[in-house]
């Protein structure tokens, strides 16, 4: 049962992101991690489970999931903003950066790339330009607050996107933009829609802007 006391703590902590200048229009803070996806969540075998790498990159790059656990690891806490008007503040991620991969040579995008499409399991798709899946505040999380993310938020891989306070000029979309159970990325030389865009969702998604729909 919501207790008066969980009340009045989640509304003295939404006036305090607000004040701060960290909700965004339109949003309400919420203390729980609502779970919403289409579709069921898949089954993980870590013994076939792969990650790709591949369209305009100069060689196309596959791990297993014991090698992708290896690749250089980044943690980042930052705010997450859904499209259905919550927020969760000071929310703790750990997973590989493709801004740290690329810096590592662990493979290199073509010239001429311009968007990246998330494909993830039971053929979803998520597109993103590519300066945003390239800023510090996108991910490819393994693990949410110091413990593997749950199946229903997407283990064992998900792309997250958020808002790192301080860091106003990295552009931060809604929640959606980031895959749940995330198998590769697509580079691209233009932008195709992926599956909530078809759908009348907003192509680019940006929170401040309150862009929710097309």
């Amino acid at each position: 049962m919501f207790s008066s006391f969980e009340g009045a703590d989640r509304r003295k902590e939404e006036e305090r992101v607000r004040a701060e200048g960290r909700l965004p229009p339109g949003q309400a803070l919420t203390l729980k991690f609502p779970v919403l996806h289409y579709g069921p969540v898949p089954h993980f075998n870590p013994a076939t489970w792969d990650f790709r790498v591949w369209g305009q990159v100069e060689e196309e790059k596959q791990w297993t999931w014991d090698e992708f656990n290896k690749l250089p690891r980044a943690k980042i806490q930052m705010d997450i903003h859904c499209v259905t008007r919550w927020s969760k503040f000071d929310t703790v991620w750990e997973g590989i950066s493709v801004k740290s991969m690329v810096e590592h040579g662990l493979f290199k995008i073509k010239p001429g790339s311009t968007h990246v499409m998330q494909h993830a399991e039971y053929g979803f798709t998520v597109n993103l330009p590519i300066e945003v899946v390239l800023q510090e505040n996108f991910l490819l999380a393994t693990h949410f607050n110091g413990e593997p993310i749950s199946p229903d938020h997407g283990y064992p891989l998900r792309g997250v996107v958020g808002f790192i306070p301080g860091h106003e000029d990295l552009e931060t979309p809604y929640l959606w933009k980031g895959a749940k159970w995330l198998r590769s990325l697509e580079f691209m030389t233009r932008d195709r829609r992926g599956f909530w865009e078809q759908a009348g969702y907003h192509n680019r998604a940006d929170v401040w802007r309150e862009e929710r729909f097309g």
